[in-house]
């Protein structure tokens, strides 16, 4: 036998075996398992030409299973919007929001302000987005802009058990800054799914941020004023009121005539529409 290109012949003779049964499967999938071994080569011993040569033993050798490919890496779970449509209740609604990072903004450490009221509520108001006081103790419209909302409910017989309140985003942004359009979009789909749980006949949206989100405009807020918007969430149809948001009044008292006219509409839609809990007309 003549030497082989590196291997000794036990080695040779068991990489060729393993080879011819294999080979179109291991190339196909694995590539060149065989490279060659940078080991000493060796050569057979010669015997005496009077004593016949006896036959190399070939040690056997157990056959050997292809490697198993390894195991696919674990995909990453989808991203919490697409568990949105799973929730059949607020409560459990809100658990979701708690973890889901894509409604925070880039103001670190803030906290969830998922809505407050009436879960049957046959109108929701809907702001822009928490302030710091909303941050600070995880309910929406509880500072200036919150103490005035509550008058302006008084002033149409209502009061906030009888209204459910939510934001367009759940997070505080920077310095009160105008919530941008990624996060708009970001937050859409749950306060959506909130309005879809809620099924309110109604829904008012104070300032031009919130009923541009929801009505998927640009339109400015005095040509959205006095008037009803169809607006359809879900399986789920209902009418869209637009006003002055509340901190708008605080800057520029001009606009409270306006604001006034607007929420004496939706008392009496609300009264129209049969809406509960039940109020009485304003004198």
């Amino acid at each position: 036998m003549s030497e082989n290109n590196g291997n000794t012949f036990d080695e040779h003779s068991n990489a060729l075996e393993r080879a011819i049964q294999v080979l179109d499967h291991e190339l196909g999938e694995y590539g060149d398992v065989y490279a060659h071994k940078d080991a000493p080569a060796s050569t057979l011993q010669a015997t005496p030409a009077s004593q016949p040569t006896a036959a190399p033993q070939i040690a056997s050798v157990p056959k050997q299973a292809p490697e198993p490919k390894p195991a696919p890496a674990p995909q990453p779970s989808p991203p919490a919007m697409k568990s949105i449509e799973s929730c059949t209740t607020l409560q459990e609604l809100e658990a979701l929001a708690e973890t889901m990072d894509e409604l925070k903004t880039d103001l670190e450490g803030t906290r969830l302000v998922f809505g407050d009221g009436n879960p049957q509520a046959d109108l929701v108001i809907v702001g822009e987005a928490p302030g710091a006081n909303e941050d600070k103790e995880g309910i929406p419209f509880v500072g200036r802009a919150g103490k005035l909302l509550t008058d302006i409910l008084g002033a149409i017989q209502m009061d906030r058990s009888v209204v459910y309140i939510a934001n367009i985003l759940k997070h505080r942004p920077p310095e009160n800054r105008n919530p941008s359009e990624d996060e708009r979009q970001r937050s859409l789909p749950l306060l959506h799914k909130q309005l879809e749980l809620i099924q309110p006949k109604m829904v008012l949206c104070l300032g031009k941020v919130s009923a541009n989100t929801l009505l998927a405009n640009s339109t400015a807020l005095g040509e959205l004023r006095s008037q009803a918007h169809p607006l359809m969430v879900g399986a789920h149809q209902t009418e869209c009121w637009v006003t002055y948001h509340p901190a708008a009044l605080l800057r520029n008292p001009n606009w409270k005539r306006p604001t006034w006219e607007d929420v004496q509409l939706v008392q009496k839609r609300y009264l129209e529409l049969k809406c509960q809990p039940a109020i009485v007309q304003s004198s």
